[in-house]
Order: structure tokens, then C-alpha cells, then sequence
């Protein structure tokens, strides 16, 4: 039964996956591309400075694959085969969950699992580290960001996972309810109080020595030796449109990945609820008492 769930989670999640490049593909491609044009002017203006300077001006490297081939199969493969990976770790998430979690129906399971998924794999890390198109990081810094996302993304899915067991057991004393609320508070206050002792990217080390002490990557308006601005710093609205249409890809993803299998789940395990209901035992009907 393992074996056909996981195999149904991954069909699910390259579905999933498809649907939300298609979405990223016609909404996002466009703030993409305004952010590796910014980039590029970017660069040039430095480019330009330096060379004013006397300072060595190296040349841009040459592109190993075109922009086309990156906005349509490099993305596409890249989403697709992230589709199919969450939509393995789904299904193992939502066998281990089944029948541990009280009297849920296979599909609201589904939802239920698929909510969770959103939550802990991209919202909550979101909230400290939102996402950031390609002209937006240092390169320096790719390993740190690297490393301080992914204990975002395992620490949200542990706290939330305690947070479930832990709620489980306080239904127990006061209520479904209650224990909810407390759960879902105390995720909060575990979370919150992690985001606070893990630094901004802005401040690593690297940013503060060639930028000075900032909250965010984003960059800044490129000044002159007169301290006059010669290029602007990023556009706030291509980067909002950015993370809102990442959002909306993930929310996509996440809740095809909950409807498509839900249905798919619920034949699989059909014979065996089926099974169950046959092998209960009828109590006989009890006979009137004899009245003498």
C-alpha cells in the first residue's frame, strides 16, 4: 500500500509541479526578466566607475545557456522535478500520518497534510527569508543563505510537527479547541523567537564589509565619488510582484497537490476500509424477555 501511495504522491506532485511553471512561466517570467535587466545595467555602471577610477575592469563571462532555454526548460525542469520530489515526501508524510491522527477521511487528510506542507516547507521560512529574483544576493553569500534557509524550512517543519503532537495530547485535558489555540501559539512563540536569533542577510559578514549594516540584500542606489545616486537602487514593485507571484506558484503547487491526491489515495485505500466494515462483527439482536 506504501509503495502506491508514494507512487500516486509523486504523479500528483509532477502535475503540480507543471501547473505552477506554467503559472511562473506567464506571470513571474516577466519581474525575472526586469530584475537580470536591472542587474545587467547594474553592472555596467560599476563597470563604468571602475574604469573612471583606473581600476581593472573585468569582462562578462560568456552565458552558457540562453535566456530562452533558462525561462522555459531550465525552470520547467527545475519546477516539474520539485513537484515530484514534495509530492514522494507528501505521500510518506501522509501514510505515517494515517490513522495516527483521529478520525479524518482520507481526502481531508489529503488537505490536511497538503496545508501543513505549505506551511512548513515555504511560508514560515517566507516570513524570514522571502524569496528573491536573480539579481538580488551576493555571491559571496550563496552558501550562508543556503544553510540559514534550510534550518528555516526543517525547524518550521519540526515545531509544527511538535506543535501536533503536543496538541494532540492537551485535546485530551482541554478540548479540541484549546488545545489548538495553544499549540498553534506556542509554534508561534518557537518560531518567533528562532527568526529573531537567526541574522538578515543583509547582515552576514561579507554584506557588512562591501555594503555596510543593512536589513536585506536588496541593492541599494550605486553612488558616485560625488555621493550623487548614478543608478537607482532595485524597483520595490518588481520585487513585491516577484515574491507575491512565488506565493501564488507555491499555493498553486501545494493545492493541486491536495485535491489531485486525495481521490487517488481514497481507491487505494477503499478495499481496505471495505475490508475493515466486513470483518466487524454485527451484534446479534437481542431477543425480548420471556415474561412468565
Amino acid at each position: 500500500m506504501e509503495k502506491k501511495l508514494i507512487l500516486r504522491g509523486a504523479i500528483a506532485g509532477g502535475l503540480a509541479g507543471l501547473l505552477a511553471f506554467l503559472f511562473a512561466r506567464i506571470f513571474a517570467e516577466t519581474q525575472i526578466q526586469q530584475a537580470i535587466d536591472y542587474e545587467s545595467g547594474r553592472d555596467a555602471a560599476v563597470a563604468a566607475l571602475d574604469k573612471a577610477a583606473g581600476l581593472p575592469v573585468e569582462p562578462a563571462g560568456p552565458e552558457l545557456f540562453s535566456r530562452t532555454v533558462q525561462a522555459n526548460l531550465g525552470i520547467g525542469v527545475g519546477v516539474i522535478a520539485f513537484g515530484l520530489a514534495m509530492g514522494a515526501i507528501f505521500a510518506v508524510a501522509y501514510t505515517v500520518c494515517l490513522g495516527r491522527v483521529g478520525r479524518i477521511r482520507p481526502r481531508q487528510l489529503s488537505l490536511l497534510v497538503a496545508g501543513a506542507g505549505l506551511l512548513g516547507f515555504y511560508l514560515v521560512p517566507f516570513v524570514k527569508y522571502p524569496a528573491n529574483p536573480p539579481a538580488i544576493g551576493n555571491e559571496d553569500t550563496i552558501r550562508e543563505r543556503s544553510a540559514l534557509y534550510l534550518t528555516m524550512v526543517l525547524a518550521s517543519i519540526l515545531f509544527l510537527w511538535l506543535a501536533v503532537w503536543i496538541g494532540k495530547r492537551l485535546a485530551v485535558r482541554y478540548g479540541n479547541w484549546a488545545a489548538t489555540m495553544l499549540a498553534g501559539f506556542g509554534f508561534i512563540v518557537v518560531i518567533g523567537l528562532l527568526m529573531a536569533l537567526l541574522p538578515s542577510l543583509g547582515q552576514l559578514a561579507s554584506n557588512k564589509q562591501q555594503f555596510g549594516n543593512h536589513g536585506t540584500e536588496t541593492p541599494l542606489p550605486l553612488l558616485g565619488p560625488d555621493g550623487k545616486i548614478v543608478y537607482p537602487g532595485f524597483p520595490a514593485d518588481v520585487l513585491f510582484s516577484f515574491r507575491l507571484y512565488s506565493v501564488a506558484a507555491q499555493l498553486i503547487l501545494w493545492t493541486t497537490l491536495g485535491l489531485v491526491f486525495a481521490p487517488l489515495a481514497e481507491k487505494v485505500l477503499a478495499p481496505l476500509t471495505a475490508g475493515d466494515t466486513a470483518d466487524t462483527p454485527v451484534p446479534e439482536q437481542q431477543q425480548p424477555l420471556a415474561i412468565s
